[in-house]
């Protein structure tokens, strides 16, 4: 990755599961300059919010493993992540601030399912500081196909 030349990196996620909860698989595609890097991962028994949150954490370890230094908050590359997960996006950009100051309790007082998972993304979404893009599943978008068949490939165990 020549990362001089880019001045942004896209990031496209997905996660699902065969039941609710039931084995899950996670996907990720990252699109930096002309390079593409994929990656996705199982669980044998999970839910489809916790493989939706597990594509963007794994997404942005692997980008902070390949750009270590170069993205961070007010850094010169911008990164976009793409979530099909309403979930993920409003739970990242809308309500994740609210959780922290109510102790993780939602508005009705219940604790934050998956908080394990929202405090890394936290962590990490804070270092890289995204932007955050929903894109519409299934519709012929093809890098959110590409991580639908990783995650289907996962979860079918191929």
């Amino acid at each position: 990755m020549n990362l001089k030349e880019i001045d942004s990196i896209d990031i496209y996620t997905d996660g699902g599961c065969s039941g609710n909860p039931g084995p899950g698989g996670w996907g990720f595609v990252i699109l930096c300059g002309d390079d593409v890097l994929k990656g996705s991962g199982r669980d044998r028994e999970t839910t489809n919010n916790r493989m939706e949150l597990k594509a963007v954490i794994e997404s942005l370890h692997s980008l902070n493993d390949k750009c270590a230094g170069m993205i961070k908050s007010g850094g010169r590359i911008s990164v976009r992540i793409f979530t099909d997960s309403t979930y993920v996006k409003k739970g990242i950009s809308e309500w994740i601030e609210k959780w922290v100051k109510n102790g993780w309790k939602t508005a009705d007082k219940k604790d934050v399912k998956n908080r394990e998972l929202w405090v890394e993304l936290k962590s990490l979404s804070d270092m890289v500081n995204p932007e955050w893009k929903w894109v519409k599943g299934h519709s012929g978008n093809k890098w959110n196909e590409e991580c639908d068949r990783l995650v289907r490939s996962e979860i079918d165990g191929r």
